[in-house]
């Protein structure tokens, strides 16, 4: 089992950056494929990037590609987005979640952090 916190989210400007970081708790934590997803008010929750267990595998929706940038550190138990080049539509909760495999589809995880807000102000 594994437990999850996000943290890192704000209110930014079109154009700025953020880090999000997921913390774990847990002996397995290099076991699971990690992912972040995120949901917009009214809307589904969708996949933004994910990680491997052994950090080898990354993985990204199409939109984000080339401005979100994926990462864990299996010692400290931390994924890490990095987020560029904000939009208002990124405005949304962002969650990260671990499953024992990889998938794209949300359903598939088990475990997930509380979410974190970002806010992208125009």
């Amino acid at each position: 089992q594994v437990q999850l916190v996000d943290s890192g989210g704000g209110l930014v400007q079109v154009g700025g950056s953020l880090r999000l970081s997921c913390a774990a708790s847990g002996r397995t934590f290099n076991s699971y494929a990690i992912s972040w997803f995120r949901q917009a008010p009214g809307k589904e929750r969708e996949f933004v990037a994910g990680i491997s267990g052994s950090g080898g595998g990354l993985y990204y929706a199409d939109s984000m590609k080339g401005r979100f940038t994926i990462s864990r550190d299996n010692a400290k138990k931390t994924v890490t987005l990095e987020v560029n080049s904000l939009k208002p539509e990124d405005t949304a909760v962002y969650y990260c979640a671990a499953s024992w495999r990889f998938s794209r589809d949300h359903y598939e995880y088990a475990y997930w952090g509380q979410g974190t807000q970002v806010t992208v102000s125009s």
